[in-house]
């Protein structure tokens, strides 16, 4: 993945920082596009926080006399089952709701961890170099080489199926792109004046890289954070879908995609219909939600405000 034109604001920290955030704020409002992608992640989320006051049944209870219960589209808005049921008579509503719970969460505790560990690693490899950096970068070169969905199944193989070890599995294959994103920002803001500067008057090279360098790598961090939430859920959702994920019967998108394959040739078109339609929604509001917050920070995007 990466951000296509994306040039990092090289400033000394100061009130002029803070003005150039307060400006890519107010270019980001005005992009229609991410504040609608903004307004429906945030509504998912919320929807998720409430799970357990608006979900009309229990995402785990059975019901077989109820299996394959259709929804709005043939009783209307008066049926307790508005998205219809499963073939174990459990609420598709409800499992999306609290499958929204565990996929966000999942994916985003994966890019947390990913945004961590790859700051670190590129904020060392970028401004120590020579050794530092060619260990660090090899390393990252080695988990580079391999698809990032085969190398998720290839961990998850070996330390077993899990919420724990889904978000360990996503993180790690999103480490190396992220330490090289900042890496090359490093590069770049080592060799300004006020960071000379710092070097001059006898700083320790931590001070310098929290006060002076790390201010510097956030924006383009944060909008591959940002942007990698997305390919996150699709990849969470993926492991789901193949059973080395969320494990029933938790609620969880990709399993229930999962579970509907084959129900679908029978008639059952909502089983798989409604969990494929709320992944495709909130990858596309998060990547409207990054375009936008990769254009507001980025001083060549041309926007007027």
């Amino acid at each position: 993945m990466s951000i296509p034109g994306f040039a990092t604001n090289r400033v000394a920290p100061s009130a002029g920082t803070r003005s150039l955030w307060r400006l890519a704020w107010r270019r980001f409002l005005t992009n229609r596009a991410a504040v609608a992608g903004a307004l429906v992640f945030a509504l998912l989320v919320l929807a998720a926080a409430c799970a357990n006051l608006i979900a009309p049944h229990d995402p785990v209870a059975q019901n077989i006399p109820k299996q394959f219960q259709e929804g709005f589209w043939k009783y209307g808005l008066s049926t307790s089952y508005l998205l219809g049921s499963d073939a174990l008579g459990r609420d598709v509503l409800s499992r999306l709701l609290f499958g929204a719970r565990v996929t966000v969460l999942v994916a985003s505790l994966a890019v947390l961890m990913a945004l961590l560990a790859g700051i670190t690693t590129g904020l060392a490899a970028g401004f120590y170099g020579r050794m530092v950096d060619n260990i660090l970068m090899r390393l990252m070169d080695v988990l580079l080489a391999f698809p990032t969905l085969i190398l998720a199944i290839a961990i998850i193989a070996i330390l077993g199926p899990g919420i724990s070890n889904a978000i360990l599995a996503i993180g790690i294959v999103y480490t190396p792109a992220i330490a090289r994103v900042v890496r090359s920002s490093v590069l770049a803001v080592k060799e300004e004046d006020y960071v000379l500067a710092a070097r001059a008057v006898g700083s320790r090279s931590l001070r310098i890289i929290l006060r002076h360098v790390l201010p510097n790598v956030i924006g383009p961090t944060a909008v591959y954070g940002t942007l990698g939430i997305a390919s996150a859920i699709l990849d969470t959702s993926f492991l789901g879908f193949l059973g080395l994920g969320v494990q029933p019967p938790t609620a969880e998108w990709g399993t229930m995609l999962s579970d509907s394959r084959d129900y679908i040739a029978l008639g059952y078109w909502w089983i798989a219909v409604f969990p494929g339609l709320i992944i495709s929604i909130t990858v596309l509001a998060v990547n409207l939600m990054g375009n936008g917050l990769r254009d507001a920070v980025d001083p060549r995007s041309g926007q007027r405000v």
